[in-house]
């Protein structure tokens, strides 16, 4: 985005109020993510106690199955629009008028598609409900997100971040409101659908009103076909993707049930709301990795390091952590979650990898190899959906983790494999820094898992914490200025 805003300005001076801009409206966004996230989680843990397994499992799946269409209508092209409006301020209301005219129709075609496989699918009355709500959501985001889109492309994230913190309060609370007042399981869900009319409403409104640009439909043949090719790259990926992320909560009820995908969502969930760390992490490198890869390669290599590092700091001590207390944090979703707690512990690992993604997805990026990140993608999500059909009938939940395991490690081999034919950087002193981290944290998790016996886990938490600070001060992988920079990376925007 950066970059898009520096080709938009000529002279120096507009580049810094840019910059300054860019700056601010991603400190706004970071901060209203991590607050989403923060509340999303609370309301996660509130209906999985209320709803038990079974229909967490089904509310979960509506949300899957859906979102797996929703790519049919989104394909890209907000990316698109996003970067077109950028360029070219005085065009957004066609750009957005030819969006528009290709999302109408591409929606009423994944709501048919959507509705023939519900039928197909044999699913329950219940379900089929749920589904259709679902439907009617992410018809409703995509085009909220086409809104929010166009705002972005004049450089404006503030009206974005507010959304996303009252979307996930009005979830909140109408949600609690339906769960405490005895509702059935469609008035819950219904609560996102009620978050998301207020998105599109609010997001078009902030958009014909602060930003001047209304929806006219655009009907012209060469700008919508200039669009459509622009949008096939982040298309593809965008597909696989979605499948990745969301293909094996519909292989999970087909194969083993709605319980299933409940436990698997408690699991999942965790490693989702930690995604914000490695976010915001990047938010403020990712800048730096595009100038240094003109400007100073050398400096590239050292950021890259650092960034892998620093991460392994951050992650690994978390999987260590969740695993020895995995049956204490199963306790957050009452009895019955008990079968959860292996899937948990087998997925939390794979946070380093996920986290460790964030800088090897960004650094190819930055180095224009954005096509090398697709390929990782599609070579992922094929061996994902192999092993789901081999691992979930046999493992059910546990077979679903698994996947997410060796998927995660995988997707960090082929970004290694890609970043090392792109820069130059020093493999042994980042293996042998992850040694000593591991180290710290397996020693901090054993500490924990004995110290949870005796104690209150409020306790054993800090101590755990102040165990593994110390064990790196001890083999001299983090001192003060480490963490100074660990702390301006995520916090000094």
């Amino acid at each position: 985005m950066e970059k898009d805003n520096l080709e938009i300005e000529e002279d120096a001076e507009s580049i810094k109020v840019i910059d300054g801009s860019v700056t601010r409206n991603t400190s706004y966004l970071t901060f209203a993510l991590i607050l989403q996230k923060v509340v999303s989680f609370i309301y996660f843990t509130l209906l999985a106690r209320n709803l038990g397994p079974e229909n967490l499992g089904r509310y979960y799946f509506a949300i899957s199955f859906t979102t797996i269409f929703s790519i049919i209508m989104d394909f890209g092209l907000v990316n698109v629009l996003t970067r077109e409006v950028a360029k070219k301020k005085l065009e957004a209301k066609n750009l957005l008028g030819s969006v528009v005219a290709i999302k109408l129709p591409l929606a009423f075609l994944t709501l048919l598609l959507i509705y023939l496989a519900a039928q197909i699918g044999g699913y329950g009355d219940q379900v089929k409900i749920l589904i259709y709500l679902s439907s009617a959501i992410i018809v409703l985001d995509s085009f909220t997100s086409a809104f929010f889109g166009v705002i972005r492309g004049f450089h404006n994230l503030i009206f974005e971040s507010i959304s996303s913190v009252v979307f996930q309060l009005i979830v909140l609370i109408s949600g609690l409101f339906f769960m405490y007042n005895s509702f059935s399981l469609p008035w819950i869900f219904s609560a996102l659908l009620m978050a998301s009319v207020f998105n599109f409403i609010y997001s078009y409104g902030m958009l014909s009103r602060k930003v001047g640009v209304s929806i006219k439909l655009f009907y012209n043949k060469a700008l919508i076909k200039t669009i459509v090719l622009i949008a096939i790259p982040f298309g593809i990926y965008a597909v696989f993707q979605r499948v990745y992320t969301y293909f094996d909560s519909v292989l999970l009820e087909h194969f083993a049930g709605d319980k299933y995908v409940g436990y698997y969502q408690i699991a999942f969930r965790i490693i989702t709301a930690l995604q914000f760390l490695p976010g915001a992490f990047i938010a403020s490198l990712y800048p730096a990795m595009s100038n240094y890869w003109v400007s100073n390669r050398k400096q590239l290599s050292v950021s890259f390091e650092k960034a892998l590092i620093y991460l392994a700091i951050v992650s690994l001590p978390i999987s260590a952590g969740v695993v020895a207390l995995a049956d204490k944090i199963i306790l957050l979703f009452k009895s019955g979650y008990g079968e959860a707690v292996l899937p948990m512990q087998i997925i939390i690992i794979s946070v380093l990898f996920i986290f460790i993604n964030y800088p090897i997805g960004s650094l190819l990026n930055a180095c224009d190899r954005q096509k090398n990140n697709t390929y990782n993608m599609i070579a992922v999500t094929i061996v994902s959906v192999i092993l789901n059909l081999i691992l979930i009938p046999q493992f059910k939940a546990v077979g679903a983790s698994i996947t997410v395991l060796a998927t995660s490690i995988l997707m960090t081999i082929l970004g290694i494999y890609w970043a090392k034919k792109t820069i130059s950087f020093d493999g042994k002193k980042i293996i042998s820094a992850f040694g000593k981290i591991f180290t710290a944290a397996a020693v901090m998790g054993l500490a924990v898992f004995y110290l949870k016996i005796h104690l209150n886990v409020f306790l054993t938490v800090p101590l755990g914490a102040i165990l593994y600070a110390a064990m790196l001060f001890l083999f001299k992988t983090i001192g003060k200025d480490e963490i100074s920079h660990i702390y301006k990376s995520f916090v000094k925007r």
